[in-house]
């Protein structure tokens, strides 16, 4: 048992991502059941649904899973009395300042994680009395930090600043990925893409098919001037790097953007109109696969990275 285990009382330190459009209750429960953490993703739910998938979750499992919920959100106020009200032991918060919710879910007994790109950021979360941080690189699919920081580097400069639990996300899908995380001092691992890419995940099978065949530097990090988003090079990509020829307004870019971009793109499986958010880490997922499949390789691989690794000598 490690210190992400104990905290959540999980039988691996794995968490699932709350993906939008992907981390429904069905892929929740199922890495809840696989012997991680489970998270549903508020931040494509309305209230009224988030609050059925939390329902539809406790139904279809008796371990402990999570909702990942964005401060951006603009019924922020009505997620957060319904994940009280659900009896929600665990929220992860993302896209805003922790100390606008921290102290309010700690009252009401909920362990919260926030998840940062930076130490900077790590730091804040710490002092604002989060129970954990997930510190995001730069490889990470959707939205990211300005900086570009690499989660090969983000991880120990996290480490060195924080005491409190640490969760490396950004390019990781595999055991050994997941052991080279905890070598740079993380204390478990979030993964996202990995999972996006299985039977219970609730994106559009055509989304799913897209990551299996993603190749290495498929995705890039674009639109900075809103929110940093990590895409898949499709048509809509295409669009954005044209208007940015022309040196566009912020405007021009939230015109391009529109409205539910990424629920086109993602969950109603629009391959070309919308917006597909994925990892780097896309290029070595070759198969959709069911989630308990996805997680005992991901600890077969890790066993056996630790084996290998103990017999280096120099």
């Amino acid at each position: 048992m490690n210190r992400i285990t104990q905290l959540f009382n999980t039988k691996y330190p794995i968490i699932q991502g709350g993906m939008i459009w992907n981390s429904g209750y069905k892929l929740a429960s199922a890495v809840s059941n696989a012997g991680g953490l489970g998270l549903i993703g508020a931040g494509s739910m309305y209230p009224d649904v988030l609050r059925e998938h939390i329902q539809k979750c406790k139904k279809a499992t008796d371990k402990p899973f999570g909702v990942n919920i964005p401060m951006l959100y603009p019924n922020i106020e009505e997620i957060m009395n319904i994940v009280v009200e659900e009896d929600v032991k665990i929220v992860f918060t993302s896209a805003g300042n922790p100390k606008t919710w921290t102290s309010f879910l700690k009252g009401k007994g909920i362990t919260v994680v926030h998840v940062v790109s930076s130490s900077t950021f790590a730091l804040k979360a710490q002092e604002a009395g989060v129970d954990a941080i997930v510190a995001e690189g730069f490889e990470a699919g959707g939205h990211n930090g300005r900086d570009e920081t690499t989660t090969l580097t983000l991880i120990p400069m996290v480490k060195e600043k924080i005491q409190i639990p640490l969760i490396a996300a950004g390019g990781i899908a595999t055991g050994r990925g997941m052991l080279a995380a905890m070598i740079l001092g993380a204390d478990g691992v979030q993964v996202g893409s990995r999972f996006a890419a299985s039977i219970e995940s609730s994106a559009h099978n055509n989304f799913k098919e897209t990551i299996v065949n993603i190749k290495e530097g498929d995705t890039q990090l674009t639109l900075k001037e809103l929110a940093p988003v990590r895409l898949v090079k499709n048509k809509f990509y295409n669009d954005v790097q044209a208007l940015y020829e022309k040196c566009p307004s912020k405007d021009e870019l939230i015109q391009l953007l529109g409205r539910a971009r990424a629920k086109k793109g993602m969950f109603e499986g629009d391959l070309e109109e919308g917006e597909l958010e994925i990892g780097q880490i896309a290029g070595l997922i070759h198969k959709i696969l069911p989630v308990e499949q996805i997680v005992q390789e991901m600890m077969s691989d890790f066993r056996d990275a630790c084996k290998e690794k103990a017999t280096f000598e120099f």
